[in-house]
């Protein structure tokens, strides 16, 4: 069973997609800020990690850079999610190592999933 981490400060998205990507039978582990997020990521070794870049304690850009930094981490793919639509913060991340940027408003749940689904390989 692949593992996904969601690192994500909006409890009723974490509950909602958390549950979609568990009847896929994905194992889910949540982080509601970056400082849990980067500690979970080096113990879970999740699969792929899904990231907002607003986020309490460490933001999302900071998490990605210590992620692709660190050689336990490096390797794991990362998805964007975040309300954050501006040009420069898409490029930021995409050169900080993010595989994909995805802006939550224009994503259906299924969509997403497909992505998911896609960026794991299957």
């Amino acid at each position: 069973m692949k593992k996904i981490l969601f690192i994500e400060d909006e409890t009723a998205l974490q509950k909602t997609l958390g549950e979609v990507l568990k009847q896929e039978k994905y194992e889910v582990f949540s982080a509601f800020n970056g400082e849990d997020g980067l500690v979970l990521a080096k113990e879970q070794k999740p699969d792929l990690i899904l990231l907002d870049l607003i986020l309490p304690k460490i933001d999302g850009f900071e998490v990605l850079k210590q992620l692709k930094k660190d050689p336990e981490t490096e390797d794991i793919p990362v998805i964007v999610l975040t309300n954050l639509e501006a040009s420069e913060n898409i490029g930021q991340v995409i050169e900080l190592g993010a595989t994909t940027y995805l802006v939550k408003a224009q994503y259906s749940l299924q969509e997403l999933t497909e992505k998911v689904k896609k960026t794991l390989g299957e």
